[in-house]
């Protein structure tokens, strides 16, 4: 035998051998393990809950760019690392310098903690990607209770990053503190790359992952990710895909002053009507894009994508008043998903320059700003868009012969990133959440942008899942964030069983050819 197989077989056939005369079973892993992890988490969940609480209490908002939020965040990094070693791991936190802000002060960027438990050879590495920074929550704002202060009602716990991402964060770190606790070796080598200003932009992590390539992450086998929400409150969910995003600006402008209406309106061009006609000639009533070829390059849809959306656990009546909507665009399940995930949108965010106060003011904007953004599909090319919607807009404007000025400007480009669901870590997951959860997943795009997930994918030309935790009404950045007790539970659950999993697929594949 192989000496690498010999060292797998002393930790990932102890769980898998069966009271059948010691054969090896092809089988899940024996009953026996798992309940003992399962029974662990369960007489332990009021404890990994107070843990929960804890994080949550930190206000570690990377939105207001603030000392003492910065020192939050800085907190929040230090009490992460200081749980990694704990648990054994080699831990490096990595400073990534500062960040100066339009009013000229200087912020730390809070530091990118990396840290590593196991590095057998025989094992697959897996290496797990969360961020610990939170959005802005105020309890004026519609909050139950103080918004980092975890409250639980119902099963529900309220605070703001319980869902994203301190929950999930914490849920990867209580499945490895069961094994150690239950002093079983590790079934997967494990890898954690964990930041805190993914909120705002995930500052220098790019180059970070680049630098790091060779060394950190060298030996990395699969990445995986759970800062996503499932489409559904009971039925898991996988993410294989996510749209990309181009925002654009357009300025209309006469002069930089603004016009009195009595004294000067009726005799100019105004630049607030030639912009509202600019974003109306965007969208059609029915959400339609009007660009001219913008669909072009949309990929084509299979049957086979097709019939994943027939079976996606989602209750359209359910849904509609989960976001307090009188109706959407599109009247069956099929048609919403795709729409949401799998075609481009178009959405208009807002004017900068035009009055929006409160009360009546006649002025008339000499200068205004239009901004808008385009979710991008696969097999969308950036710079083609960009190109089609200058050409777009420019033609629009010169048939209203205006004697302003327009510009058109791309201010952001992401691309989409779809992965390959036929992957090991999608086989192990999917057979892990059949396992804690006794349904198979539903398997969904998500419509959202998250950019990390493309620069590790093509960074490190490894394979990445999104292997999210939430419940479809967890109000991620919302008023009232929250995570069910039972994800968080049943999902440290899930991460355990993963780590098995993905432990017997890779021990499988390593078998030589009996044929």
């Amino acid at each position: 035998m192989d000496p690498k197989l010999g060292r797998m077989a002393s930790w990932v056939l102890a769980p898998l051998l069966l009271l059948q005369g010691g054969m090896l079973s092809a089988s899940p892993p024996a009953p026996g393990l798992l309940g003992r992890i399962f029974r662990h988490i369960d007489l332990h969940q009021d404890a990994f809950v107070r843990t929960l609480s804890e994080w949550v209490a930190v206000k570690s908002d990377s939105i207001q760019p603030l000392p003492c939020f910065r020192q939050e965040i800085l907190k929040m990094m230090g009490l992460a690392a200081d749980e990694l070693r704990r648990l054994g791991a080699r831990v490096d936190s990595v400073d990534m310098g500062v960040q100066q802000m339009p009013d000229g002060q200087s912020l730390p960027i809070p530091p990118v903690v990396l840290a590593e438990l196991g590095h057998d050879p025989a094992k697959p590495t897996v290496c797990f990607y969360g961020h610990l920074d939170v959005q802005p929550a105020h309890k004026e704002d519609g909050w139950l209770a103080d918004p980092y202060t975890l409250t639980e009602v119902d099963g529900k716990l309220y605070g703001r990053g319980a869902t994203d991402n301190k929950g999930p964060v914490l849920a990867w770190l209580n499945a490895v503190s069961t094994f150690r606790a239950l002093e079983q070796d590790l079934p997967v080598n494990i890898k954690f790359i964990i930041e805190g200003m993914e909120e705002a932009g995930s500052i220098a992590l790019e180059e970070l992952v680049e630098k790091e390539k060779q060394r950190f992450f060298s030996g990395v086998d699969y990445i995986v990710m759970s800062d996503n929400l499932w489409i559904s409150r009971r039925r898991p969910a996988l993410v294989y895909g996510t749209r990309g995003n181009s925002y654009f600006t357009v300025e209309v402008k006469c002069r930089d002053q603004d016009f009195h209406s009595g004294t000067f309106g009726g005799i100019l061009h105004e630049p607030m009507a030639d912009l509202v006609a600019l974003l109306g000639s965007l969208v059609d009533s029915s959400g339609r894009i009007l660009i001219p070829e913008i669909y072009d390059d949309v990929a084509p849809l299979t049957e086979e994508e097709r019939k994943k959306y027939e079976v996606i656990d989602l209750d359209l009546e359910e849904y509609q008043k989960s976001i307090q909507v009188e109706r959407f665009l599109f009247d069956t399940k099929e048609e919403i998903l795709m729409h949401l995930w799998r075609y481009p949108s178009l959405s208009i965010h807002g004017i900068e320059g035009a009055f929006d106060d409160p009360g009546a003011k006649t002025v008339i904007p000499g200068r205004v700003v239009g901004k808008f953004s385009i979710r991008l599909v696969p097999h969308m090319d950036m710079s083609v868009v960009e190109k089609q919607v200058k050409q777009h807009l420019e033609g629009i404007f010169s048939k209203r012969n205006s004697s302003n000025q327009m510009t058109v400007s791309m201010t952001l480009g992401i691309h989409p990133w779809i992965a390959d669901i036929t992957d090991h870590q999608y086989i192990a997951a999917k057979r892990a959440i059949k396992t804690v959860f006794g349904t198979e997943p539903d398997m969904i795009r998500d419509g959202s942008t998250i950019p990390i997930a493309k620069v590790f994918q093509d960074t490190l030309q490894k394979s990445v899942m999104m292997l999210p935790l939430g419940a479809v009404d967890d109000g991620e950045h919302s008023q009232n964030e929250k995570i069910n007790r039972w994800n968080y539970i049943e999902g440290s659950k899930l991460f355990a069983a993963f780590f098995l999993e993905m432990a017997k697929l890779h021990y499988n594949n390593s078998l030589p050819n009996q044929s």
